[in-house]
């Protein structure tokens, strides 16, 4: 029941009526402007198949119909383009080939994991989040989620709702799993070009990124989850339209994951109170932003009541008084009971939903996305003790109606029935998306390595110094530290490692249960450089960084799961769609290549600008790999400080001249080359050497190579360390040859590569444990704090004091 103290709906008098869309007479022109002055974004198939639909039932939809259809038929909802029917044409270097997507996602993403069928996949796509075995008796939840538009209308209340919806996303899998640990990775555009003035209608980076760092501390911190891992992004694609990426992990029991309604269950809103905050927000997210959208569509978060809900529901699971649960996303109420009552049934009153204020009409009510609200099912003889429970946790909660069996929704408001869906139109009647797409490879210029360009020549010092400046590359720490990583007391592996917590962590590993040494691990990977010329190969070295990631602290690459975020700009357009595909194809295959399943994900499409001139800007299409995975032993974990003077320095995986779409080719510019392509086949076996070696206790460090290549991942162990390294580069794995080798072995940044720390006691059984391998010795640990990089033996390449190089990688944070 509702609270006696909160603002209801006024229930109207007897015999009045819902208000009719009168949709029966439109014409096609009529149809697409009642759908963009409403905000639907249904297209005109679409909409004419709704229009079809209320033909066959003699009657208009009301309005509570016609914006239920809308949200649940949108792209962020539908995922229509993933599942649409794509006919593909590919002009590569042996001709054209086409081949015709019929749902592209089954086709790859969950292919992949069905064809892998890792029996530690205990929930993939079919749940609010992934799932995966943890310990036997618990398992692991995670779910990544992006809220792109709204943070760039009000960057503080769209990321803050962004983390605060995707830990309600780990609240509402299975029956509900305890919130463990957050991620974030936010990719905005170039600081220091204006205050975006002269752009109307766009809010600068500096802006965007102080505030989306901003929410999510403030509702992170505040719900007493730590933020454990995370990356920032820039690049000028990103500037009209920023990319914000949130994540939560979880534990649940594995008794707890399934979930289903049973008629007479009664449908339960606890939480928030709904007001019109966020109306719109799942059909929003398919527009192009634009000048004069209003930010009454970003929702209100507030933590506090988020955390009270969260003690209440897992209190209420672990009593065992609800038989499935689901969280108020894009949607609100139409979204979490449509989505529970598929298949059963619904009837709702939504007189007895509590509102912030009144004054709401029937659809806002039904469709508003107030946050903080979840939807859950509980027999009536479970009423009493679950209203208890809420009670002690000071959390409200109302019966707003039942579960049924006729499969239809019926929502009321008073006596009067404002809705009357069939649940098999609503969620299966939705037109295919039919569309063209195509790629054509990007010409490449020369690389690096035919000696144009300034790699000739280059100072190798310098680079290295502006590659550690980069906003990419350098410390992150201005961010970092304003989340809480340490709440819960189970961050194993934090974000920054050393003695004086100066070096990046290459992933975050937390100890879900402070009884066990048993861990999770989370990492991810993303690339969009890579991407802008073949995103193929960016997804290869997404899912490959992840892993590597992963990896290199310890984590099972034989025992982890990946998540993909697809964030692409305007899939009209056939070659943007083209990259899309290209790159899906890339995550089957490298998800094959490494034998890793996908688990979970989220896709936003249409992530463009349209300009004062009516052009639209789209995004440069981005993939975000997120992995987790579980860690036997915490006490084994590896980070990537270097630790003892004297110690040797190994570098596995070979080095190539790949510099498409590398840092040093942004600092060094006109540089470009190939995009670092990856071998599964070696990667995986290297993965498993380090994995097994570090089990033994030969490792003491260790670090990927990924932006800026060799020279900044050494550079980055000497500042975690406060100590120095000489390496010579010709020892490399791998050599390069002829002009300038020495630098192009410094900066390319080919994947599947480490630096590994041994004490010359383990060096040659970790030799022998390599075997064929690529793994070779190329320098040791120094007390005296300089990295010194040879080219060939007696030939310097650079020579900086470590002192030099954090003041150039801090140098970014400390300008904030």
């Amino acid at each position: 029941m509702p609270n006696p103290e909160a603002v209801t709906a006024p229930v109207p008098a007897p015999g009045g009526n819902p208000r009719a869309v009168p949709l029966l007479g439109l014409d096609a022109a009529d149809l697409v402007r009642c759908s963009a002055r409403k905000l639907l974004s249904l297209s005109l198939e679409e909409m004419r198949a709704v229009q079809a639909h209320f033909r066959t039932l003699g009657r208009d939809p009301t309005d509570v119909e016609l914006e239920t259809i809308a949200q649940t038929w949108s792209e962020h909802c539908k995922h229509k383009t993933f599942k649409g029917i794509i006919h593909y044409v590919e002009h590569g270097p042996d001709g054209l080939s086409e081949e015709t997507f019929d749902d592209l996602l089954k086709a790859t993403i969950v292919r992949a994991t069905k064809e892998l069928d890792r029996p530690f996949c205990l929930s993939v796509f079919e749940d609010n989040a992934g799932i995966i075995d943890f310990d036997g008796e618990n398992a692991a939840a995670f779910k990544v989620e992006t809220h792109n538009h709204p943070s760039a209308l009000e960057p503080y209340g769209g990321a803050g709702t962004g983390i605060g919806g995707v830990i309600r996303d780990i609240l509402g899998a299975g029956l509900g799993a305890r919130p463990v640990a957050n991620t974030d990775v936010f990719c905005v555009g170039r600081f220091g070009r204006g205050d975006g003035a002269a752009e109307a209608g766009i809010l600068s980076p500096e802006r965007i990124l102080s505030g989306v760092v901003s929410g999510v501390r403030d509702y992170g911190n505040r719900m007493g989850i730590p933020t454990v891992n995370g990356a920032v992004l820039f690049h000028d694609g990103y500037r009209a339209n920023p990319l914000v990426f949130c994540g939560t992990a979880g534990v649940i029991p594995k008794d707890k994951i399934a979930k289903k309604v049973s008629p007479g269950d009664l449908v339960v809103a606890l939480g928030g109170r709904t007001g019109r905050d966020g109306i719109h927000g799942a059909t929003f997210s398919s527009l192009a932003l634009e000048e004069g959208i209003s930010s009454s569509m970003v929702q209100i978060g507030n933590p506090i009541v988020e955390k009270k809900t969260a003690d209440a529901l897992l209190r209420a699971r672990d009593a065992g008084l609800y038989r499935a649960v689901t969280d108020c996303g894009a949607g609100g109420f139409s979204s979490a009971v449509g989505e529970l009552a598929d298949g059963a049934g619904a009837r709702i009153q939504l007189e007895n939903a509590p509102l912030k204020y009144a004054g709401l009409a029937p659809w806002e009510i039904w469709l508003s996305e107030s946050q903080e609200r979840m939807v859950a099912a509980v027999p009536e003889k479970d009423l009493d003790a679950f209203r208890k429970i809420c009670g002690i946790e000071d959390v409200e909660c109302s019966v707003i109606g039942t579960f049924s069996s006729d499969n239809r929704l019926k929502v009321y408001h008073g006596e009067e029935m404002v809705c009357d869906l069939d649940l098999d139109f609503l969620h299966r009647g939705i037109p295919r998306v039919r569309k063209e797409a195509v790629w054509r490879p990007r010409p490449a210029r020369p690389a690096g390595s035919s000696g144009a360009g300034p790699v000739r020549g280059a100072d190798a010092g310098r680079a290295l110094e502006r590659l550690l400046a980069h906003p990419n590359i350098g410390s992150k720490k201005w961010v970092v530290r304003q989340y809480d990583h340490e709440v819960q007391g189970g961050s194993v592996v934090k974000p920054f490692a050393g003695a004086g917590g100066e070096g990046p962590s290459d992933a975050a590993v937390v100890r879900p249960d402070l009884d066990s040494w048993k861990g999770l691990v989370l990492s991810n990977g993303i690339n969009p450089f890579y991407g802008e010329i073949d995103p193929y190969w960016m997804a290869a070295n997404a899912v490959e960084e992840a892993l590597r990631n992963l990896v290199a602290v310890g984590g099972d690459p034989d025992l982890c799961a990946i998540l993909d975020n697809f964030c692409w700009g305007d899939v009209s357009d056939p070659s943007i769609l083209g990259d899309l595909v290209r790159c899906a194809r890339g995550c089957y295959d490298f998800s094959k290549g490494f034998g890793t399943p996908f688990i979970s994900g989220k896709d936003s499409l249409n992530n463009t600008w349209r300009g004062p001139d009516g052009k639209i800007s789209s995004i440069p299409g981005t993939l975000l790999i997120s992995a987790i995975g579980v860690i036997d032993d915490v006490r084994k974990c590896v980070t990537m400080d270097l630790k003892r003077p004297g110690n040797r320095i190994l570098l596995a995986g070979e080095t190539r001249d790949e510099f498409g779409g590398s840092h040093f080719g942004l600092v060094a510019g006109n540089v470009s080359g190939e995009v670092p392509k990856v071998d599964a086949g070696t990667s995986l076996a290297l993965m498993r050497a380090i994995r097994s070696a570090m089990g033994k206790g030969w490792i003491e460090s260790c670090h990927d190579l990924s932006e800026g290549g060799l020279a900044v991942a050494l550079a980055e162990m000497c500042i975690a360390g406060n100590l120095g390294a000489d390496a010579d580069l010709a020892k490399a794995p791998g050599p390069l040859s002829g002009k300038n080798a020495g630098i192009r072995t410094a900066f390319s940044e080919s994947a599947g590569r480490w630096l590994i720390e041994v004490s010359p006691a383990n060096l040659a059984g970790l030799k022998k444990h390599f075997r064929s391998l690529p793994l070779a010795a190329i320098g040791s640990v120094t007390r005296a704090p300089v990295l010194k990089v040879r080219s060939a033996p007696g030939k310097t390449l650079l020579r900086l004091k470590v002192a030099d190089m954090k003041r150039s990688w801090n140098s970014f944070s400390e300008a904030r």
